[in-house]
């Protein structure tokens, strides 16, 4: 095939893993926010994907996962905050960072539906929560970094809530290709990607400019905290827990009827 397009999120562990890749001379990068890159892929706008776990398990039949470049992890996994309650009582504005976030999948599996949800980008989560816009917020990305220099608690872990559960990892994020493709054409890039990340560990440094780029607002702390959270040996390759996390997502999301 020709240019090949690929699409990414601008934060550092996205970035980090796609810097040698994007800029080969047949890649045509696409940077956008994880939600606006799930509801992309309900289009098939683009060949390759970020897209959260939640959104590939209702996309399964049309996008084929890779084993490299997943955010899966221990201690990594999406908080659930307030301004000081120690609980969620039910009927809570609760703010989420998307419909198909894998942050919400793991909400609805822990506390159900009985609260009012209130869908924002995740940026605005915490401005929102401080204003009493809402109660409550679920929290991703370098949010967990910061969120008690901002005063707020964590009433709960949904990471360490599916590592008691599971004994598992928690899949929070992957990277696909649409199946249409073939898979001469998945292959390929699977390799190339893999070549990108090990390039990256390798030369971590070189990275560092193109990761700062697109992560303007974050410190050098919380870019490496980032980093060092979200890029680990899942992200090299799922390996058999890796995949067992995943299809343990799964197992639980259709046995909520929360996907088919």
């Amino acid at each position: 095939m020709g240019l090949m397009d690929i699409a990414f999120s601008p934060c550092p562990n996205d970035t980090f893993i796609f810097c040698k890749v994007a800029h080969e001379p047949d890649i045509r990068a696409h940077l956008f926010d994880v939600e606006q890159l799930n509801g992309f892929a309900f289009e098939e706008r683009f060949d390759v994907t970020k897209l959260s776990f939640h959104a590939w398990l209702a996309l399964r039949e049309r996008y084929a996962l890779l084993e490299v470049g997943a955010a899966l992890g221990r201690g990594c996994g999406p908080l659930v905050i307030t301004r000081g309650e120690r609980a969620l009582p039910a009927g809570a504005r609760v703010a989420l960072p998307g419909t198909w976030t894998t942050a919400h999948l793991l909400f609805q599996l822990w506390f159900g539906e009985t609260v009012e949800k209130v869908f924002m980008p995740f940026h605005e989560i915490m401005d929102a929560l401080a204003v009493g816009e809402v109660d409550a917020g679920v929290i991703i990305h370098e949010g967990r970094f910061v969120f008690e220099e901002r005063g707020f608690e964590c009433v709960q872990d949904l990471g360490a809530w599916w590592e008691e559960e599971t004994g598992l990892p928690i899949p929070l994020g992957c990277i696909a290709v649409r199946r249409n493709l073939g898979k001469e054409v998945i292959s390929g890039f699977e390799q190339r990607l893999q070549e990108s990340i090990e390039w990256a560990f390798e030369k971590p440094s070189a990275t560092e400019s193109y990761v700062r780029e697109h992560a303007q607002e974050l410190d050098n702390r919380v870019m490496e905290e980032h980093i060092k959270t979200y890029v680990n040996q899942f992200t090299l390759g799922l390996g058999d827990e890796g995949r067992a996390a995943v299809a343990e997502l799964e197992r639980r999301a259709v046995e909520a009827g929360v996907i088919q």
